[in-house]
């Protein structure tokens, strides 16, 4: 098992090309099920996945010689990373290489929100022109609320440098992180002062349904919220409520708390939110260019250097 990695998810060649370079030998099985990982995985040192499935303590007792685990993404919430720790198995991820990628996205469904974009598309094609129907909000001058200042939230502050507004952030594990980009801020002045709230935070036992009816009560402004963190942060339903409530503007989600079908379409407020045109939706995907394919394998070869 020296120096042996078992892949489980596609990945880009660059990874394989790399870590083989630094003396591994990559078993390659994008399409591997779980029973069958179960039965190989304590030949393996090191173990790469995605999302394919929860790496649990049945996952982690199985896996006798594993030394470390390396993520093609930024969150965890995938692996149970308190008992991998507790195992001395090495975690490793890869938030740097989708970083500009979740960024970018998140500019352009806030673009979309505040001008109509995707509604003004659909009616011109239907043949419909209405332009006051369709009248845009700027960002200039504004205030954005950015909820988790690591790679993801400081991405999205700094794409949002030349647009001339005002940024807040509020991290609850940093302090004096202020700089060109975001000034620190408490929750309190967060739902204050904001005209946009950008989530940017992991998913753990504490932030698990975080925005629910009771937090965007708080908010003193009607706000655009986007969402491409993870989906069980957002109550759903909550954004929903928001919205008939005038509190929210526009919402952004490219996660939701169910996602893939058939599983989505049978959920309570999937019809409410299919139906709602204040809302923006993208399938998981505002970490995943053809950049950041090649930049998060690179990301993780890399770390894996570092740990060799």
């Amino acid at each position: 098992m020296k120096n042996r990695l078992l892949i489980v998810d596609d990945l880009h060649p660059i990874f394989i090309e790399q870590t083989e370079a630094l003396g591994y030998t990559c078993d390659y099985r994008p399409s591997i099920k779980l029973d069958e990982v179960l039965a190989i995985l304590p030949d393996y040192e090191g173990l790469v996945i995605r999302s394919k499935f929860q790496v649990d303590k049945t996952v982690l007792d199985t896996a006798t010689n594993l030394r470390f685990i390396a993520r093609a993404g930024a969150g965890m919430d995938n692996i149970d990373e308190a008992y991998a720790l507790q195992k001395g198995i090495t975690l490793l991820n890869a938030p740097e290489g989708n970083r500009d990628a979740v960024g970018e996205h998140a500019i352009g469904m806030l673009l979309s929100l505040m001008n109509n974009l995707n509604r003004g598309d659909a009616e011109v094609r239907a043949g419909l022109w209405q332009r006051e129907a369709n009248r845009g909000y700027e960002l200039k001058g504004r205030t954005v609320g950015i909820i988790g200042y690591g790679n993801m939230g400081q991405s999205f502050a700094r794409k949002l440098k030349g647009f001339e507004i005002n940024v807040l952030a509020y991290d609850k594990y940093k302090t004096g992180f202020s700089d060109n980009y975001a000034h620190e801020a408490t929750m309190q002045q967060i739902t204050e002062q904001s005209d946009i709230l950008s989530l940017h935070i992991p998913l753990t036992d504490e932030t698990n349904g975080l925005v629910n009816d009771e937090y965007l009560q708080q908010f003193k402004k009607p706000i655009f919220l986007l969402n491409t963190a993870r989906g069980k942060i957002v109550k759903t339903q909550a954004i929903l409520n928001a919205i008939s409530q005038g509190k929210i503007l526009g919402a952004g989600l490219d996660v939701l708390e169910t996602e893939k079908f058939p599983a989505l379409g049978e959920q309570s407020w999937y019809e409410e939110l299919r139906q709602s045109g204040k809302v923006l939706l993208s399938p998981h995907v505002a970490g995943w260019t053809f950049e950041s394919y090649r930049k998060i394998s690179e990301v993780m070869a890399e770390k894996i250097k570092s740990i060799s």
